[in-house]
């Protein structure tokens, strides 16, 4: 039977695309965004201002980047948010709402101990250890953040979830940044010491924690979990550490015995190289052209935050209006073209409309690309029993061209100069291209039904 129009899918029109937005499992993920992006600065950036006011040395200071660990390896633990109910919250809220409770009163716990450290006066290893228990928090409550999202929209949803959460992340670390920054000098103002204006601007950044638990209080259960609550049932008999090794070990065979396995995750490695190798350069580049810091905080992080933001939003739409396939090639030729951008920067040299309009296309392409590549991962965890393990798997591969491939583009810039260098950047796009052919041709992303629509 030859297709006609009427019995072709039709595109979902703007209005439709637009009220996506609106949904009420998509609103649950923006708050759920903003609840994931608050506690980062808290054990990071905002921690070491505290620090050096405080006057801890330099070498210290450089110390608290290994705080950081337990985002990249929380991979690790995935296999127990899979396997294991917490008591009681389980029974009560569900097996990822009560989780995400548990890890949500976890991280304001953390967050309450952190503030009554005091960085003149305490040794530094137990802010340290307070500051890994933030991020061992905030890296747990990640996970099941991110296997939440994936069990609760449907297919047509991910995209515009992964948009809301993305933008309301991005306030949360506004917030936790600027905004507890604003909060400890309004302390100073009214009268409180230097250290206890920091310990009470922390408690308040601690209560901001609330905005999820309510959240996850208000959502309801993803109704993939009946299928891993019969799991459970039929082993109700193994020890939890077998169970625990059972996830493990059926997150990775599940995933390897698909066809194409090690193309996709080949090309999970390589599609946002091209982004990345471009990105890590972005800095010592606008400084070498002459801009001044000033400069590089309004235009940069300014105009580059509001073109993210935007950004996601029409990744978003991208991703619901064409196929996956379809998607991941606008992603990456926009990605390409953004490198391109720069090259034309680096001709203009000192330039403040030429590094704006680089800066814009630079994060709106790539908040497109990152919209539709987490698409695809979300695509990828088909089975609720392994979603948290099996996309905490693909996010720390997806790293490795960001943290690994890219560590070498000083060295590529150093010997070409930097307009050769960002024409380069942009053809590391091209393996990538490769696969992503590759794999649409084989059917990789028809198997992806009904995420690849």
């Amino acid at each position: 039977m030859t297709a006609t129009a009427e019995t072709k899918p039709a595109k979902p029109g703007w209005r439709e695309t637009l009220t996506v937005y609106l949904k009420p499992r998509v609103l649950i993920v923006l708050f759920l965004g903003f609840s994931a992006g608050l506690p980062l600065a808290l054990s990071g950036s905002t921690l070491l201002v505290w620090m050096r006011e405080a006057g801890v040395d330099l070498g210290t200071i450089g110390l608290f980047a290994l705080v950081g660990t337990p985002y990249t390896v929380k991979f690790l633990w995935a296999p127990v948010v899979d396997a294991l109910d917490v008591p009681v919250l389980s029974r009560w809220l569900g097996r990822r709402r009560g989780w995400l409770v548990l890890s949500q009163l976890l991280l304001m716990a953390a967050i309450v101990l952190l503030a009554f450290c005091n960085p003149a006066l305490s040794p530094w290893y137990l802010m340290f250890g307070a500051a890994l228990l933030v991020a061992a928090a905030s890296a747990t409550q990640d996970i099941v953040i991110d296997a939440f999202r994936v069990e609760s929209l449907d297919p047509g949803e991910q995209a515009a979830g992964m948009a809301s959460y993305v933008a309301a992340y991005r306030i949360g670390i506004l917030v936790s940044t600027a905004g507890a920054l604003f909060v400890v000098t309004g302390f100073e103002d009214v009268g409180a010491g230097k250290n206890a204006a920091w310990t009470l601007g922390y408690i308040v950044m601690a209560g901001f924690v609330a905005v999820g638990m309510v959240t996850a209080l208000i959502a309801t259960e993803p109704g993939r979990s009946a299928e891993a609550r019969a799991d459970r049932d039929a082993h109700a008999a193994e020890s939890p550490v077998r169970r625990v090794a059972r996830a493990a070990a059926g997150a990775f065979s599940e995933f390897l015995t698909r066809e194409m396995a090690i193309a996709a995750l080949a090309f999970v490695i390589l599609y946002k190289f091209c982004d990345a190798f471009a990105g890590a350069m972005t800095t010592p580049f606008v400084i070498d052209l002459g801009f001044s810091r000033n400069d590089y905080a309004a235009i940069v992080k300014g105009m580059g935050l509001a073109a993210t933001l935007i950004g996601g939003f029409a990744g978003g739409f991208v991703a619901r209006a064409y196929p996956l396939a379809t998607s991941l090639w606008i992603g990456a030729f926009l990605q390409m073209a953004s490198n391109l951008v720069f090259t034309g920067l680096a001709l203009a040299g000192h330039n403040y409309w030429a590094l704006t309009a680089a800066i814009i296309a630079e994060n709106f392409t790539g908040a497109i690309g990152t919209v539709i590549f987490v698409a695809y991962l979300s695509a990828l965890c088909q089975s609720p029993l392994h979603t948290a393990t099996q996309y905490a798997l693909l996010t720390a591969l997806s790293a490795v061209g960001r943290t690994y491939l890219s560590s070498g583009a000083g060295f590529v810039a150093e010997e070409t100069g930097w307009a050769t260098f960002y024409t380069l950047s942009a053809l590391t796009a091209l393996p990538s291209l490769v696969l992503l052919w590759w794999l649409q041709s084989r059917g990789h992303f028809d198997r992806l039904v009904p995420a690849g629509k």
